[in-house]
């Protein structure tokens, strides 16, 4: 990235909608649609964020997204996605970094994700934030059908016994 470029990582608006089909629809085979983003935003429980580029001449664009739903304390991580022109520049770090301990804020003690298994980026981007594989989802995928590995970041708290 060059010096008049900058990235800031920030809440989903409905707003973004339209520019995140255009990162979702270029890294995903089955990428969500509209009325799903839509239908996300509005729920209490998800949190989702956009990695937006800002020039000095004022204009933004949407680079990257990624989301969170917290199910019952656990933060299920359903979307990590940087636009290809913009890879390797350390986008999805920051997205993550944010998605993770904004969670860990709302009171999410464990994160869990499925990526291709072939998607050897992410899951070192995974491994770097302490998600460790647990399993696999055989032919998860489609287009084309590949295998999903289930990984999972368990926080780790204090436990104490009672005394009987």
């Amino acid at each position: 990235m060059t010096e008049n470029r900058r990235i800031t990582v920030r809440r989903m608006t409905s707003d973004d909608i339209e520019q995140v089909l255009t990162v979702e629809r270029a890294c995903f085979s089955d990428p969500w649609s509209r009325d799903v983003f839509s239908a996300t935003l509005l729920l209490p429980y998800a949190y989702y964020y956009v990695a937006e580029l800002s020039r000095e001449d004022g204009e933004t664009r949407i680079v990257g997204e990624c989301g969170v739903r917290n199910i019952f304390g656990e933060g299920e991580i359903t979307n990590v996605a940087v636009h290809p022109s913009y890879r390797g520049g350390g986008i999805a770090a920051r997205m993550m970094g944010t998605l993770i301990e904004e969670s860990l804020a709302a009171g999410i003690t464990a994160f869990t994700l499925e990526v291709r298994a072939g998607n050897s980026p992410a899951i070192g981007l995974y491994r770097k934030f302490g998600f460790q594989t647990e399993g696999v989802r055989a032919g998860f995928y489609e287009k084309p059908v590949e295998d999903a590995l289930i990984m999972w970041r368990r926080e780790k708290t204090v436990t104490t016994e009672r005394q009987v």
